[in-house]
């Protein structure tokens, strides 16, 4: 294998690739990247068994080859000698046995590598109708759900993203059971059959990293796992096995309390009330609203105490009080794009729900929490 490659061209697509790499990786061929050149380019492989990523350089993209073949290369060293690498062009060559020299005009590394005939075989199946999602709409379902998965292993599935699809209605939904983000699109294209998947978390949020573009998502589903292309990528990730909680009948149809506020005033109220008790595992912040007056509080025993107090729209017999986490609130608030909001309440230990005053196809719900 020998070949010469824009520098920055490389970089971008094994950025993407290393994703894939886990730090917690236990099969050492695992921790390289598959480089693998033939006649159509160069393919960049990663994966942890879980994940796979594999991005594609069309050989009209390669400045010259001379050499076809493949070799895995350790991903911790590759990715940092490439960026540091002082030259705009850098030239690949095997050398005998399993080394690989990198070079530029006044640099060179002369590597150790891994034997490719090592690599796990990887089926990258694709379905003959894919799910096709716009790039920044795919963007927009992530950033406004995924916070809300759950970071505690002890309920997997909470640890991951519900898609479900029915007809022409996709629905996302995250929750780790204090909180929930639901987001609704409708597809161009119905799907035939109903789907209902989770995929893991943490790996959904490192595609969104590599969406950058408003160009379609293709999302190929199978029983056991999810593929998506997106321009020269493609990304697997094996599924969460087990069935989705039912959130269906968490978030009332009915509310007893209607509040209209301005979104910014609302956040920056709680932003300072929450700045009192943010070293406490809670950041609790309490909600007064009567009539049309909400009044934001939090206490700290050790500190002090803050009050804010804003003017809002409400039915006339408005008259609560609830305790929320500030963190929890300014997450599910930042992902709100109107200026104006709606807060839906039912009493003290009922969810809070908030809403967009234009975008239906957004919901947040937080638990209450109860103090005495």
């Amino acid at each position: 294998m020998k070949f010469t490659i824009d520098k920055n061209i490389l970089l971008e697509n094994l950025s993407n690739v290393v994703k894939a790499i886990s730090t917690k990786n236990i099969i050492p061929i695992l921790n390289g990247v598959k480089f693998e050149l033939n006649n159509e380019g160069l393919f960049l492989t990663a994966s942890d068994s879980e994940l796979t990523i594999r991005a594609f350089i069309d050989r009209n993209s390669i400045i010259n080859i001379e050499n076809e073949g493949s070799i895995i290369i350790q991903s911790k060293y590759i990715l940092d000698i490439i960026r540091k690498m002082p030259s705009d062009v850098i030239n690949f060559e095997l050398m005998d046995g399993l080394k690989i020299k990198i070079s530029s005009d006044n640099s060179q590394y002369d590597l150790n590598c891994l034997d490719p005939k090592e690599y796990p075989s990887l089926k990258l199946e694709e379905v003959e109708r894919p799910i096709i999602i716009k790039g920044n709409v795919f963007k927009s379902i992530i950033s406004q759900t995924a916070f809300a998965i759950s970071t505690q292993e002890l309920r997997p599935l909470l640890t991951g993203l519900n898609f479900k699809i029915v007809g022409d209605l996709l629905e996302c939904i995250a929750t780790d059971s204090y909180r929930l983000a639901k987001k609704n699109i409708k597809l161009d294209i119905p799907v035939e059959d109903e789907i209902n998947i989770v995929i893991p978390g943490k790996n959904i949020m490192e595609l969104d990293k590599i969406i950058t573009e408003d160009e379609n998502v293709e999302m190929h589903v199978f029983s056991n796992k999810v593929l998506f292309k997106y321009k020269n990528i493609i990304f697997q990730n094996n599924l969460l096995s087990g069935t989705y909680p039912n959130t269906s009948n968490l978030i009332p149809n009915d509310f007893a309390i209607i509040v209209n506020t301005n979104l910014n005033n609302f956040f920056s109220a709680i932003d300072r009330a929450a700045l009192l008790t943010q070293s406490k595992d809670k950041n609790i912040v309490k909600m007064k609203i009567k009539n049309s007056q909400m009044i934001i509080n939090s206490y700290a025993s050790e500190i002090g105490k803050v009050e804010e107090k804003l003017d809002v729209e409400t039915n006339e017999d408005a008259n609560i009080d609830i305790s929320f986490s500030a963190k929890y609130m300014l997450e599910a608030l930042r992902t709100m794009k109107d200026e104006e909001i709606l807060i839906l309440l039912n009493g003290e230990v009922k969810p809070i729900v908030i809403k967009s005053m234009t975008d239906e196809s957004l919901i947040q719900l937080i638990l209450p929490i109860k103090t005495y």
